[in-house]
């Protein structure tokens, strides 16, 4: 038998059969499966070689397709191994097995079987080939090769005669290629090889190529700067890709790392715990490996340092088995950190961050992003060496990032004396202007501060972390969608988080409380708003008072608003006051021991409230909270009880919402109502609540209705179960008939009702949130322009709520303002799991 490929009208009639069945396993992967069986069987009867080694990889191609690479790996070296079979179809079992191996975790031995195959495949294979060694080329962290090897692939099959194969490595370079665009941020190039290949795939009629390119979506949308439509391409990826796990795994963790990078790690989180355990389940150890260092990541940024350094080692165990070196230090980073939060500092952990910081520096072929977090890494170490009394290894360390940090000229429109232009200088002045535009500008100017503090120039230390926000805040402007532009800005929240430590030690209340904003327009960034003037504040609270929760370090202060003055006031730790949150919210879940209530709530009325008792009189307050007060039911607190209390996610953003009311209309405010399944008194409650109100409607309990009345009602009351995380409040959501209302769902509404009411979540805020998502759903609601929020802090049976909710509306249509209705309805029924959040403070009626 000749080793040289036939043409396809010469083939034998297994043969051909056997080509068919692999060119059917591109769109129909179980009737391939099938058909390559009875060839294979057949094969091996006549003892035709060349037809069961072809069966073989139609099989192998099949089982990839359905997510089965262990079984797909079996039949390709089954097919290398038949005896007899020309070289050139063991070469095409190789081909197949480069991409195979690569997802299996073996990037560099899919490179091997590679150059095995290369010398006994003819030119149009060749091409093939180089498109799935881009694949593990990339993986690797050699990029430009990988772009190398796309480019001159593509070259010959744009030339290629057309078949269905043809096209499918057409189609699938260009998605390998898109992907590694996108990875080196070149996001315009990514989404025309994307949006090619989708094109060519539909053509084609390859499904499956569809899928994946349309999979990238989500991922791209987000780098882009459209939130909205990443969660939408999302939404449509996982219906097409239902079926497909590890595929759908793979979508799902790179939308997972786009999401990261975004400052959404809640999200990410959501993400990563869909995927992870299919990607196991599907054996793709490449992608498992990268999927798991997310989670890592995501892990340390949520507030669990324990998990991030396990799953971090398991990570950095799994790369080094895959020969990644490029991504070792990566995961060694994300150890590190975790341990600067479970350890003391001592000198030797100060120079495993400087080492790591280096090997991020030097080992990265295409190391942008790489010498960013190099970066952020140096400037964690100069902190550390600081908290050791280390101070000439912080300085050093500190110098290397603001001796780095010079702009180019051609940036500051000016050449310095002795310098030539960017285009003309010498090749160390030029890396030295490229390392400078790879250190993130809040690392840069965070160092400036610290030096300047060092210095004893306080000045000078405020002055550089303003300078800091505003670049931040200047660089964030490109994205286009308000949600991605406001959570980008977090890039700088340990900068403002550090403006706020310097103003804390200078002790000034008016400073703190500015300060404290500034953080909070950054760490909050979905209330994003320009910051407001404390003497603004304090006349629209006229006889009310806002307090303003302030963390240093494990200390908690407040700032005391009220229309007279500002004050400054510490309190106890932070670990004492979560504590007793935690047995609060124990014993609210425990109404047959209302003592336990009584004593939670006196404890951490004496750690809060009773030190401010001077300023608080009996006033309507406005509660601004930090850590785990977010989670704090303020109602239960004896000093609150049928006191109107408003949750704010800061001063600046319970202004806003005050503000976004408008004029109350002349008539009655339309109400809409719904119920959710599986709640005994959901429908009852709704007919109670509608009896409240001259212009109550009730709405089907489904998202289209209930988005619909979102946009049109003043007032909606939803009576259905909610799952909030507020780790990750864009996948929080509410049960309806017809599934998950999500809070990103919400992010296209462009009118939103005046008060939500949330009735009868099983869930509420159960934890305590990382900073940025303080309010959790109720806080997604506020940032659409809703006024006001109300909903429950803790779990509340079906019956407590509808009778709860009964008192609220009642007093609602009455005339009195939501926080006075729910404060009077809480003490009426003896039920404090409820918070008002936002402005409460007006009458609707």
């Amino acid at each position: 038998m000749s080793d040289q490929p036939a043409l396809s009208g010469d083939l034998p009639p297994l043969v051909a059969a056997a080509e068919a069945a692999m060119t059917r396993s591109l769109v129909d992967p179980d009737h391939a499966l099938r058909t390559a069986r009875v060839v294979l069987a057949a094969a091996r009867r006549t003892g035709c070689a060349e037809a069961v080694a072809v069966a073989l990889r139609a099989m192998a191609l099949a089982s990839r397709e359905l997510g089965d690479l262990a079984t797909a790996e079996q039949h390709l070296r089954e097919a290398i191994g038949t005896r007899g079979a020309p070289l050139h179809r063991i070469a095409q079992a190789r081909l197949s097995l480069v991409t195979v191996r690569t997802e299996r975790g073996h990037p560099r031995q899919a490179l091997r079987v590679a150059a095995l195959a290369w010398a006994y495949l003819p030119p149009l294979d060749r091409a093939k080939l180089d498109t799935q060694r881009a694949v593990a080329l990339g993986h690797l962290g050699r990029h430009q090769e990988a772009i190398a090897a796309c480019d001159r692939a593509l070259r010959a099959l744009v030339e290629a005669p057309g078949t269905i194969d043809d096209r499918r490595f057409l189609a699938g370079g260009l998605l390998n290629r898109g992907l590694i665009h996108s990875y080196r941020g070149d996001w315009d190039a990514a989404l025309r090889d994307l949006s090619a290949c989708l094109r060519i795939a539909h053509q084609a009629g390859l499904p499956h190529l569809a899928r994946l390119s349309a999979a990238n979506l989500p991922f791209l949308a987000v780098r882009r700067g459209d939130l909205a439509a990443a969660f939408k391409h999302y939404r449509e990826a996982e219906d097409t890709l239902l079926g497909f796990p590890e595929r759908l795994a793979t979508m799902r963790a790179d939308f997972a790392g786009a999401l990261l990078a975004a400052h959404l790690p809640g999200e990410a989180r959501a993400m990563l715990s869909l995927a992870v355990p299919d990607l196991e389940a599907s054996d793709a150890h490449v992608a498992l490996a990268e999927a798991r260092l997310k989670l890592a990541q995501v892990e340390l940024l949520t507030g669990d340092p324990h998990r991030a350094r396990q799953v971090a080692e398991q990570a950095a165990r799994e790369l080094a088995g895959q020969e990644r070196t490029s991504w070792l230090p990566l995961a060694a980073e994300v150890v590190l950190r975790a341990r600067l939060a479970l350890e003391p500092v001592t000198p030797e952990l100060v120079a495993a961050l400087i080492a790591c910081a280096d090997e991020q520096e030097d080992g990265q072929e295409d190391g942008l992003t790489h010498r960013a977090g190099a970066a952020a890494l140096r400037l964690t170490a100069a902190e550390a060496a600081l908290s050791v009394g280390d101070q000439v290894t912080a300085v050093t360390q500190l110098d290397r990032l603001t001796r780095d940090a010079v702009r180019s000229p051609a940036d500051t429109g000016r050449t310095p004396a002795g310098t030539r232009l960017t285009s003309l200088a010498s090749e160390p002045q030029a890396r030295h202007f490229a390392q400078a535009a790879q250190i993130p500008a809040q690392v840069r100017q965070h160092a400036l501060a610290l030096q300047a503090a060092l210095r004893e120039d306080v000045t000078g230390a405020f002055r550089a972390v303003r300078d800091g926000l505003a670049e931040v805040s200047g660089q964030v402007e490109a994205f286009d969608d308000p949600s991605l532009r406001a959570h980008a800005a977090r890039a700088g929240e340990r900068l403002a988080a550090y403006g706020l430590e310097l103003a804390v030690r200078d002790g000034c209340a008016k400073e703190v409380f500015e300060w404290a904003e500034r953080w909070r327009a950054v760490a909050a960034p979905a209330h994003e708003c320009a910051l407001t003037d404390p003497d603004l504040v304090r006349t629209e609270l006229g006889d009310g008072v806002l307090v303003e929760y302030v963390a240093d370090r494990d200390a908690l202060l407040a700032v005391i608003v009220t229309a007279g003055r500002l004050t400054l006031r510490r309190l106890g730790g932070v670990h004492q006051v979560k504590e007793a949150i935690v047995q609060l919210r124990y014993a609210l879940r425990r109404p047959d021991r209302p003592g336990d209530v009584e004593a939670a709530a006196m404890e951490l009325e004496r750690l809060v409230l009773r030190p401010l008792a001077a300023e608080l009189g009996d006033r309507p307050l406005v509660v601004v909270p930090v850590g785990p007060l977010h989670t704090l039911p303020w109602a239960a607190l004896p000093g609150l009880r049928e006191r109107p209390v408003n949750v704010a996610s800061g001063a600046t953003a319970w202004l806003r919402a005050r503000r976004s009311r408008g004029p109350r209309p002349a008539a009655p405010p339309l109400v809409s109502a719904a119920a959710g399944p599986a709640l005994a008194h959901a429908q009852a409650e709704v007919a109670h609540v509608l009896a409240c109100h001259p212009r109550g409607r009730e709405v089907p309990g489904r998202i289209a209705p209930v988005l619909e009345a979102l946009r049109t009602a003043d007032v909606v009351h939803l009576a259905a179960h909610g799952m909030f995380h507020a780790r990750s409040p864009l996948v929080s959501g509410i049960t309806l008939e017809d599934g998950s209302l999500m809070a990103y769902d919400l992010l296209e509404v462009t009118h939103s009702a005046r008060l939500v009411v949330l009735s009868a979540c099983n869930s509420g805020m159960s934890r305590t949130p990382m900073e940025g998502t303080p309010l959790g759903l109720p806080g997604t609601f506020l940032a659409k322009g809703v006024s006001c929020v109300i909903a429950g802090m803790v779990p509340v049976g079906d019956e407590t709520a509808k009778a709860m909710m009964s008192a609220f509306h009642e007093l609602l249509a009455a005339g009195q303002p939501p926080d006075a209705a729910l404060a009077c309805a809480a003490a009426k029924t003896g039920e404090y799991g409820f918070s008002c959040f936002g402005a409460g403070d007006r009458p609707l009626y």
